[in-house]
């Protein structure tokens, strides 16, 4: 059903001065609006309360969001956040995405390949040094200039810290209007303490994602760990079994992905007909393949099944955003925003002289990136993505290709610290499915060869004489890189070890790698350089016009959200803001995905139905949202964030406070299900301790 959303004639108001609607924003926690957000609800929360919560908050590696919630390092997010990590645990012999996972003693917390839990601990402004570095700089080398004055300013702001506790991130806000150093405290250490069965944890699948009623107990708790024990975390969120109610303030603190709401409109249009209509089309044929692969065998079901949960899940989402690019009623919100403040630029003769014409200035650098997108789509962004394997490859060659150059003349994305980060990734012991990769390395190279052209000379160099099919299985029957030790001596190697190298893969990255190497540098230079520099002067008019109050895109860095327990009328039916337990029951029909676990079969005699299982509010997130604590006035936490609803799918591109809704599972449920279905009195006892 298409969205239907602000007319244009009352859309000029939209994410301007103050916001069209009050609920709207992902405030960093240095700008959070609090007198707005007072002014609204007659309340707002003060310093201590904004620091008590970033310092619990936790951003994870896997993409989601958590929280502390006990003094012993204890974690709560999603169930689909630790999905990779029971995935990975799980065996044969020991499917976990069917049984659930449950540590009755420390000793059973197991280890997640390559999860890292972090926290937000300091803000410092960098505007003006990276501003400086690019200063003058001519078009086609400000993102390398800006790449090296980043990389130095990381180094800086860590320089006196112990590098396996601490690491500094620059993050770019308002398109380049600002630069923060972020600096976090890292765990690289984190087990699984609990995660439930998948038939409630993601109960109703596919047709009930990004969908609301909802009945999910979509959770999960992980435990930080250093030296082998329990981390001390004496600020955390407590934990309560209350639940708000209908017009209550709730807050969301977590790490939205990204979004695009300050790009301009012409930006969105070609989001819109080329990546999204890109990723679509391969998301679509890997979810073919993935279905053709898991009808083979039980074995094969469970081998693919946290893959293809991305890749369904990636699919609706990323259909969602170009679904609403393609309303012309949601383009009818960005339009008359985006002429209000051109307009505003031309009545200020001296802004005016200032900026320039940016917009103009975007448009002609989008005629550019059109004629380099799919290059660059298939040689260098979506290079293998669609494997695990390959990518590893790729990583290992480039590291040492761009570790043996000074650092201004690498790649953005490869100082020193970045390439600390890489290797980490790359010794997460993870276990590997060679059949799913075979499927993964094949679909890329097939689709680079459909897209580029056989006589592409690109192509014509990757794969030489052999097809597809023949590199792919040739190369992942024939590679070691699945092997945590092989990877661990071509890092030590250097590139001399990579350059000697016999690796099928390795082979294949050193001979895709002068080509993918020319389309990153082209793009920086002609196109994402220049776009920079425009988008930071739109950003300069933005501050000029409107001043402070608009908050910046998403980038995957701790924002907060405020909003109050709220359903929503559509289409003149109103929906309810929360479900009940006894729902859960009375929706399982016995037939996928409607199947209810068979641990909540045999509870539910003892189980109260009149428990709220989830909740509808009006805070604004996005995908990178998942696992963020959902937080009462009083700083306790009272349910996890797993979703929102099918109207949230454009939040990516604008918010619409009529239809938005973020979807959380209550701590309420979460607690009851602990207590008399996994009969889990350890954890239990610990969420409840004062």
């Amino acid at each position: 059903m298409p969205l239907k959303l602000l007319k244009a004639a009352t859309a000029a108001a939209f994410v301007i001065s103050s916001p069209a609607f009050a609920d709207e924003g992902m405030w960093t926690f240095d700008a959070f609006p609090a007198a707005q957000m007072k002014a609204t609800y007659g309340f707002a929360p003060d310093q201590a309360w904004l620091n008590r919560v970033q310092q619990s908050a936790v951003r994870l590696s896997v993409g989601c969001s958590a929280s502390f919630v006990s003094n012993t390092g204890l974690i709560l997010t999603n169930w689909h956040c630790v999905s990779l990590c029971v995935g990975d645990l799980s065996s044969a012999d020991k499917d976990y995405n069917k049984s659930g996972f449950l540590a009755t003693t420390l000793v059973d917390e197991k280890a997640c390949p390559g999860m890292q839990a972090e926290v937000l601990v300091s803000i410092t402004d960098a505007t003006a040094e990276v501003k400086a570095a690019t200063a003058g700089v001519e078009a086609s080398k400000v993102a390398q200039a800006r790449a090296v004055a980043i990389a130095q300013l990381e180094e800086e702001a860590c320089k006196d810290d112990n590098k396996e506790l601490f690491r500094c991130e620059v993050i770019d806000l308002y398109r380049g209007g600002q630069y923060k150093v972020y600096k976090y405290r890292t765990y690289k250490d984190v087990r699984l303490v609990f995660a439930p069965e998948k038939e409630v944890g993601f109960f109703g699948g596919d047709p009930d994602n990004f969908n609301f009623p909802r009945y999910n107990l979509d959770s999960g708790f992980l435990r930080a760990y250093e030296n082998g024990k329990p981390v001390k975390t004496p600020t955390y969120l407590p934990w309560t079994q209350e639940t708000p109610k209908d017009g209550d303030v709730v807050f969301v603190a977590g790490n939205p992905g990204s979004t695009e709401r300050l790009r301009t409109v012409n930006q969105l249009k070609f989001e819109r007909d080329f990546p999204l209509q890109s990723d679509l089309l391969i998301l679509s044929e890997w979810r073919g393949r993935l279905i053709e692969y898991r009808n083979k065998s039980v074995e094969a079901k469970r081998s693919a099944e946290s893959v293809f949960y991305i890749v369904e899940n990636s699919f609706k989402a990323l259909y969602g955003q170009q679904r609403a690019l393609a309303d012309p009623s949601f383009l009818a919100i960005k339009e008359p925003e985006e002429a209000d403040l051109k307009a505003k630029v031309r009545a200020d003769a001296k802004l005016r002289a200032e900026i320039g014409d940016p917009w103009a200035d975007i448009d002609r650098l989008l005629a550019k990136q059109q004629d380099l997108f799919w290059q660059y789509q298939y040689l260098e962004s979506y290079s293998g993505a669609t494997s695990s394997l390959y990518p590893m490859a790729v990583n290992l060659v480039r590291l040492a290709n761009e570790g043996a150059k000074p650092l201004a003349e690498r790649l953005p994305g490869y100082s020193d610290a970045d390439m600390v980060q890489i290797q980490e990734q790359l010794l997460a012991d993870a276990p590997v499915y060679k059949e799913i990769e075979q499927i993964g390395l094949e679909l890329w190279l097939s689709k680079a060869r459909e897209y580029l052209t056989a006589d592409h000379p690109a192509i014509k160099r990757l794969l030489g004489s052999e097809s597809p099919e023949g590199i792919a299985a040739r190369g992942i029957a024939g590679t070691k890189l699945d092997d945590k030790a092989v990877r661990e001596a071509l890092i030590k190697g250097g590139k001399a070890a990579i350059d000697a190298s016999t690796d099928p893969l390795i082979v294949l990255a050193r001979r895709a790698e002068a080509d993918a190497r020319a389309i990153n540098v082209k793009m920086n230079q002609e196109v994402n350089g220049p776009i920079s520099q425009a988008a930071e002067r739109i950003a300069a008019a933005r501050f000029a016009v409107y001043g402070s109050n608009v908050y910046p895109d998403a980038t995957f860095t701790l924002r907060l959200s405020y909003g109050v327990v709220d359903g929503w009328t559509y289409g003149g039916v109103k929906i309810p803001s929360t479900t009940n337990i006894g729902g859960y029951f009375e929706r399982a029909s016995g037939e996928f995905p409607f199947v209810a676990a068979p641990s909540w079969l045999a509870a539910k005699s003892s189980l109260d139905p009149s428990i709220p299982f989830n909740i509808s509010t009006t805070n604004d997130v996005i995908g990178g949202n998942s696992g963020s604590p959902l937080i009462d006035r009083q700083g306790r936490v009272v349910g996890a964030v797993f979703d929102g609803n099918i109207h949230s799918l454009g939040g990516n591109f604008a918010y619409d406070g009529r239809y938005n809704r973020t979807v959380s599972v209550t701590t309420a449920a979460i607690t009851e299900a602990l207590s008399k279905v996994y009969k889990a009195d350890r954890l239990v006892a610990e969420l409840k301790a004062k």
